[in-house]
């Protein structure tokens, strides 16, 4: 692979380093399930981008939209309304059950948990906010004082009122049935006992998400979201799910929430909504929005229900529909999990393999007996993988092993699939 030194020169005089290490390869553009770097050559992105890139990059019916758009109607003053912002809200009340009709559109997933937040606050009364010891919702304020899995040091208090409760991580469980199983029931009793106790009297919501992603792809056992709401109908919370990368089709359902049968008071949406574009909505009932329009609810951003955005989120909403996107992600999710499962049998240091849907993640680890974490072999298996061709991207975080989160777009082939796992297989083979 070639280096282009005045490139990164650039780089290490004028970026500001916001996070991990750059990956190595100058991108120049991008198509369907692959990303192409300067010398043209193929990686398979199975990432979606940012996990956001639903239908694969530069899908043609989004460039058309966008080129449309763009030329016609791009921003407006924020108390303008335009007929693709309102069509997208009504089209999102459509797929959702009837109590989340009113809808904000804004540009990230950081943006609409942190009105989501402002609407939890206003509506109860409260100012108390409970999330998951591995979450990530954002990093504005808020956002990032209910985040727990990283960025937490050096930046002053958080928000007042940020409690967090155990995420329920059934491979490496605190609380255990006879059979050494998850007890998730006793963990979430004892979490709320803990919330009771620390709780100032405050509580406006908890803020959560169905799959918990940067925390190591943790899926909540089903009949936890149900446990949970009654904990929160209990204490006068709201109970926000925030869906930025299990909404739209992912998990084999349009929304992650639609398999425990339960409706959260508010819902947020980002990443899969603009299909990579910045694009972001929060839902919820009329009855919340009324009251917090009364008591002067304010969320008056430069981008607040831009026109361009949402035309292109129409756009997805289309296509996802017409080609039984869901159906799709169900599908191809359980090649993938297949898939995976094959090259647990044949690698031992695949700990686990976890997820729903097109959103898989496999956790290494040094052997499954310990289960300690393989935080050095993750790194290698990235780095080879790269090397062969394959966009991966791994978390790691202390008393975790590294766990790669999987979410190709939901566009990809059967034979782009086996393809990554192909290479994933020899990466794993070879970085040992």
């Amino acid at each position: 692979m070639q280096r282009d030194e005045a490139f990164w020169g650039e780089v290490d005089s004028h970026l500001i380093r916001y996070g991990g290490a750059f990956t190595p390869a100058v991108i120049d553009r991008a198509e369907g399930a692959y990303v192409y770097d300067e010398q043209g050559r193929a990686i398979l992105d199975f990432t979606s981008g940012q996990m956001s890139a639903i239908l694969g990059h530069s899908h043609p019916e989004i460039v058309a939209t966008v080129r449309d758009s763009i030329g016609r109607l791009d921003h407006l003053f924020s108390g303008m309304l335009s007929r693709p912002v309102v069509d997208l809200a009504s089209a999102l009340a459509r797929l959702l059950p009837p109590s989340l009709s009113k809808v904000l559109l804004l540009s990230t997933g950081a943006e609409s948990n942190e009105a989501a937040i402002k609407l939890a606050k206003l509506y109860t009364g409260g100012h108390e906010i409970v999330s998951f010891t591995l979450s990530w919702h954002g990093m504005t304020q808020g956002a990032a004082s209910a985040t727990y899995s990283a960025g937490r040091r050096g930046y002053g208090p958080p928000m007042p009122g940020s409690l967090a409760i155990p995420a329920p991580n059934a491979y490496r469980p605190r609380f255990k049935q006879a059979d050494g199983s998850l007890d998730w029931r006793t963990e979430l009793d004892d979490a709320f006992d803990q919330v009771d106790r620390q709780s100032s009297g405050a509580l406006a919501a908890c803020l959560i998400e169905p799959i918990l992603s940067s925390g190591g792809l943790i899926e909540l056992p089903l009949g936890y979201l149900a446990a949970l709401k009654r904990k929160c109908e209990e204490r006068g919370m709201l109970l926000i799910l925030d869906e930025a990368q299990t909404g739209l089709c992912r998990t084999g359902d349009w929304f992650a929430f639609e398999r425990d049968g339960v409706t959260p008071d508010i819902l947020t949406l980002s990443k899969t909504l603009g299909a990579g574009l910045p694009l972001a909505a929060v839902v919820t009932s009329a009855a919340i929005e009324q009251r917090c329009h009364e008591r002067g609810f304010l969320f008056y951003t430069t981008h607040v229900s831009d026109p361009l955005p949402a035309a292109a989120g129409l756009k997805v909403l289309e296509i996802l529909a017409r080609d039984k996107m869901d159906e799709v992600a169900a599908r191809q999710g359980q090649r993938l999990r297949a898939g995976l499962i094959a090259l647990q049998q044949k690698h031992e240091c695949i700990g686990d393999v976890r997820g729903r849907g097109l959103m898989q993640g496999i956790e290494l680890v040094v052997d499954r007996h310990s289960k300690q974490p393989a935080d050095a072999l993750g790194q290698r298996v990235t780095r080879r993988c790269f090397d062969l061709g394959l966009h991966m991207n791994i978390v790691q975080l202390p008393g975790m092993g590294g766990v790669f989160r999987i979410a190709p777009p939901l566009t990809i082939s059967e034979a782009e699939l086996d393809l990554g796992l192909e290479m994933l297989d020899e990466a794993l083979r070879t970085a040992g």
